[in-house]
């Protein structure tokens, strides 16, 4: 093509115009005033404990960021009324993610329990017919029963970590991960929650890692999802923020169709995760 024969004469990469669309978008994305949401969220959380006569909050620490966050979050204003749970399943999460939720709680001095949920994960397996995923997601619910489990004993609400990424695509187990009294950083993009990370001071290493929700052995979001999170936000804030339609959302990010179209499509086919459960009128 004439324009391909263009880029190449000037030696500039063909998919360079593409690459500085979405960064535009990226930028508008990530410019906010991190402080002024930080403070929203804890008046937020202040106002939800209150409203539900609470004494204090539980949140499920992983090692990630977006728990990491939630638990910077907790220490500013909530630190003696919160606990954190470590959960992990030990056959198939990584040393290094239980070192750094306790790395986590070295540096934030949140009260917190380290619970292995693999004899739980084996006793549910002897029972039932093996399926990997299957598998993978009942560990989410096994973590999202502990959470209940203690809060019930404290009056606690329990803290969602579900980000607006997540959310939108329905990166989350259904009454798992998903299961919570709160979501307070359910309005950020991942983009926005690794802006925050870096405002509240986490650790580099936590905030760069690779997101994983570590439902199997090896299992990362982007590599399951099939692109980025630059991407997977850019294609919703275009889609959702702006409402354009699927073909405007390529013109404008210079994005793949096809990945466009996938995120279109991880949205529309996982509402019936954010909504509550249909009911049947008699009428």
């Amino acid at each position: 093509m004439i324009e391909d024969q263009y880029y190449r004469s000037i030696n500039i990469p063909r998919n360079f115009l593409e690459i500085s669309l979405n960064q535009d978008i990226i930028n508008k994305i990530i410019s906010q005033d991190y402080a002024s949401i930080t403070n929203k969220i804890e008046e937020f959380m202040e106002n939800e404990l209150k409203k539900n006569n609470s004494k204090g909050i539980i949140l499920g620490l992983s090692g990630g960021i977006d728990s990491a966050v939630l638990t910077y979050i907790c220490k500013r204003k909530f630190k003696e009324k919160t606990l954190a749970l470590i959960m992990p399943d030990t056959d198939i999460t990584p040393n290094s993610e239980t070192e750094d939720a306790m790395k986590i709680i070295s540096l934030t001095g949140i009260e917190h329990k380290l619970i292995d949920i693999k004899p739980i994960v084996n006793e549910y397996s002897m029972y039932l017919v093996p399926n990997e995923k299957s598998k993978g997601n009942l560990r989410a619910r096994i973590r999202s029963n502990i959470l209940y489990y203690y809060a019930n004993i404290e009056n606690y609400l329990v803290l969602g970590s579900s980000d607006k990424s997540e959310y939108l695509i329905g990166y989350f187990t259904k009454y798992g991960d998903g299961a919570s009294d709160m979501t307070p950083i359910v309005s950020l993009y991942k983009l926005q929650v690794r802006e925050i990370a870096k405002y509240l001071g986490i650790p580099e290493n936590i905030i760069s890692k690779k997101s994983s929700p570590h439902l199997w052995k090896d299992h990362e979001a982007e590599a399951e999802l099939g692109t980025q999170y630059e991407e997977v936000d850019s294609i919703l804030y275009c889609l959702i923020e702006k409402g354009l339609s699927i073909q405007e959302t390529v013109e404008t990010t210079g994005i793949d169709k096809e990945i466009v179209e996938k995120i279109y499509n991880l949205n529309i086919n996982s509402e019936h995760k954010r909504l509550l459960p249909q009911k049947y009128d008699i009428k």
